[in-house]
């Protein structure tokens, strides 16, 4: 009870929150329209002039500001240069995006004594329950961003790899046909859509801009960050260099690429008994047990 009355809470103060702001923005839509209007002229005054503002603008953006700036003072450098990495491999390398992950961050931390008096106070939970529970949602806090953004590198560089064969046989066949590399390259990203075109795409343009083609190549590693594309580039280096057919290498490359998509799947295959055994004894087998078990052993417990 004590659960449903906390979320009801929480639930009530949301719903007033979300009301306030869809009557401010609905203010300021207002203001925005009579603005425009020829005989309606704004008080100058600069009160009044940041109140036209939408209060997200006026409440958010310089909240978020100080949270980036105080996560910039005492966070290590090198933390920092690791989250901009994971970012960009994540595909979202906007300056913008790290900002918010640093307010988010130090917001998550700022929450830790919120946390303590919902668990203790408002829940009033004691003794190990209490410590668990607290336990739980301060490793929520503290390592939940970082484990999302793994997460979700880990999902783009799957995804890459899965990709590639496709690509790298669309892009074999059009090279094959007499197309060069760049422009067999930029049909091929047209063709087949997904990050890792996108990552491609960003490469041709700085190939077009004038970086040359081996520079563009590695910061394509460099920002994806997977192996078979390493293997890839490092392929395509070497051709260059010593003056190999790039056909043959695609090729070559195509197939190791397949074969490895082929191992991937396999590997994933193999993992899921494990992955299934946690929920099927915490979860199924309970269940079983009492079905099966049960009117048994309540016949035993009235026969003795």
């Amino acid at each position: 009870m004590l659960i449903l009355g906390a979320l009801g809470v929480f639930a009530a103060v949301a719903v007033v929150v979300y009301v306030l702001l869809d009557q401010a923005n609905e203010r300021n839509t207002v203001r925005a329209s009579l603005r425009q209007l020829d005989r309606y002229e704004v008080i100058d005054n600069v009160r009044d002039q940041q109140l036209l503002n939408p209060l997200r603008d006026r409440v958010v953006g310089p909240t978020s500001d100080f949270l980036v700036q105080l996560a910039r003072r005492f966070t290590p450098v090198g933390y920092i240069d690791g989250i901009r990495r994971k970012l960009i491999s994540a595909g979202r390398p906007d300056p913008s995006t790290l900002d918010r992950f640093l307010a988010l961050r130090v917001a998550s931390l700022t929450l830790v004594p919120l946390v303590w008096y919902l668990v203790y106070q408002v829940l009033q939970l004691g003794g190990t329950k209490g410590l668990a529970v607290f336990g739980l949602l301060l490793a929520a806090l503290f390592f939940g961003p970082d484990a999302q953004l793994n997460r979700m590198v880990a999902e783009r560089q799957i995804e890459i790899k899965v990709k590639l064969p496709d690509i790298l046989d669309l892009l074999t066949i059009s090279v094959e046909a007499g197309l060069g590399f760049e422009q067999a390259l930029d049909r091929t990203v047209s063709a087949v859509p997904g990050p890792l075109s996108d990552e491609f795409g960003r490469m041709l343009g700085e190939v077009r801009a004038g970086a040359s083609r081996a520079n563009a190549l590695r910061a394509l590693d460099e920002r994806v960050d997977v192996p078979e594309v390493r293997s890839f580039i490092l392929a395509i280096l070497q051709a260059d260099t010593f003056g190999v057919s790039i056909s043959r290498i695609l090729r070559s490359q195509a197939d190791e690429a397949r074969v490895k998509r082929r191992q991937l799947a396999q590997e994933q295959a193999q993992k899921a008994p494990v992955k299934m055994l946690i929920p099927m004894v915490f979860c199924i087998f309970p269940a079983l047990f009492v079905v099966v078990i049960g009117p048994a052993a309540l016949n035993i417990a009235q026969t003795f």
